[in-house]
């Protein structure tokens, strides 16, 4: 697994991108974004070796770790200004995800990282371990198990409810919400409308919920619940009335498109890496029994690096930046550009993880851009790191989890990108059917 040379063919992704562009300019930036989907982990080996930071008419895709990271920290330049388009009119407002460097991006970054504190670790790890547990209980007697309707999802939808104090009337509602908006934010490059269209009415769908959420909670008293939301409402921010009741609602709908959707995908994403991986799998398990999160973290880590949910972070260049400056990969990014910073790529970067075709669970978590980097990098990261972990530290230990044939083996997708389905053998072989 990993990056091997064999990858890098004489034409190679460059020649076969180039010979496109030559024909249509057009055609060479659609041609890398179908690779993007099905063939990134080669492509991105080949343009680390020849052409780290590619410029095409369409943005500037880049692939090492330093300058991957130099996009990601450097907020004033590479902003996230082009988000606040889509997801702005989704919530009905401005939103903290979308600013850099505003007084209201300071103040309600530093607010939501209070709402989700490391403290909140052991809480969220019990919720996780009673839910994960009871799911797979459940399961055991078929053999088999859809990992994303029977685990993952419904592990994120209690800590909606238990944790963030969202519960919802149908389980499906906030998947539905997020995929809608996070695909025509994230991946709509092209401006389809009707996408825009899906993720406009989920929004207002989603906001309606959340204002009769509030309701209830102001009419029945909201301080003494213990959750996210009533801290949320009950914050005070003394001399400035900017932490209103709409501003708690957008936040509460960020937090919810930041976490849910990311969860299940990459708890399915890493699952599967170390299923396809037996040994890496009987030390994790042996790993998740003990008391040690740091021991057994670092292999579930380490296998989400093989295949990240999040493979591309995007980012709008403002101004013109040399970018990787002094060094052999200099190349001025322009004004106006769209960055596409890859984050899968710079994971497998030799310069800064030694070794990266090797599962190696003890890399320092310096060379984990899971949750990002930067100024943007995910708020919710110590909960949020909970609920994947111990999600699947109870499952990693059950006898006899495997993955299935296919098809019933094959991860399942909702529009070539979020998991749907994703079953899983265990106990004895003769109970899968």
């Amino acid at each position: 697994m990993g990056d091997a040379p064999q990858h890098l063919t004489a034409d190679g992704y460059l020649g076969r991108y180039e010979s496109a562009a030559a024909r249509d300019p057009a055609n060479g930036p659609a041609l890398l974004a179908g690779w993007l989907r099905s063939e990134w982990r080669p492509l991105f080996a080949e343009l680390r070796s020849r052409r780290p930071i590619l410029r095409t008419p369409a943005f500037t895709l880049v692939t090492r770790f330093p300058d991957v990271t130099e996009v990601l920290r450097n907020g004033d330049v590479f902003t996230v200004d082009g988000y606040a388009s889509r997801l702005d009119p989704a919530l009905g407002g401005p939103v903290m995800l979308t600013r850099d460097g505003t007084p209201m991006n300071w103040r309600e970054k530093g607010l939501m990282q209070v709402m989700l504190p490391p403290e909140d670790v052991p809480r969220v790890r019990e919720l996780v371990a009673r839910t994960a547990d009871r799911a797979l209980d459940a399961a055991v007697p078929r053999g088999r198990i859809d990992a994303v309707g029977e685990l993952f999802r419904p592990v994120c939808t209690a800590v909606c409810a238990e944790y963030f104090g969202l519960p919802v009337p149908d389980p499906a509602a906030p998947a539905r919400w997020s995929r809608a908006i996070m695909t025509d934010v994230t991946a709509n490059l092209a401006g389809d409308p009707e996408v825009h269209a899906a993720s406009l009415a989920a929004g207002r769908e989603m906001m309606d919920h959340l204002r009769r959420a509030l309701e209830g909670r102001r009419a029945g008293g909201a301080a003494d619940a213990g959750d996210v939301f009533a801290r949320m409402l009950g914050t005070v921010l003394p001399g400035t009335p900017a932490w209103d009741d709409e501003r708690i609602l957008i936040n509460v709908a960020g937090m919810l498109l930041g976490f849910l959707e990311n969860a299940v995908g990459s708890m399915t994403h890493l699952v599967r890496q170390l299923l396809l991986r037996p040994e890496a799998h009987r030390a994790a398990a042996l790993a998740a029994g003990g008391p040690d999160t740091a021991a057994f973290e670092g292999h579930f880590w380490e296998a989400l690096r093989f295949d990240p949910f999040l493979k591309i972070i995007t980012r709008v260049c403002v101004r013109d930046h040399v970018l990787a400056a002094g060094t052999p990969r200099e190349t001025t990014v322009p004004a106006g550009t769209l960055v596409l910073a890859a984050v899968a790529s710079a994971m497998f970067d030799e310069t800064a993880v030694p070794e990266p075709g090797l599962f190696r669970p003890d890399r320092p978590p310096h060379t984990r851009l899971h949750f990002g980097h930067g100024p943007h990098a995910c708020v919710g990261v110590h909960p949020g790191a909970a609920v994947i972990t111990e999600t699947v530290r109870r499952l990693l230990p059950r006898p006899g989890l495997r993955l299935l044939d296919p098809p019933d083996g094959v991860v399942a997708r909702d529009r070539d990108v979020f998991p749907d389905r994703f079953w899983l053998g265990l106990g004895d072989e003769s109970g899968a059917r």
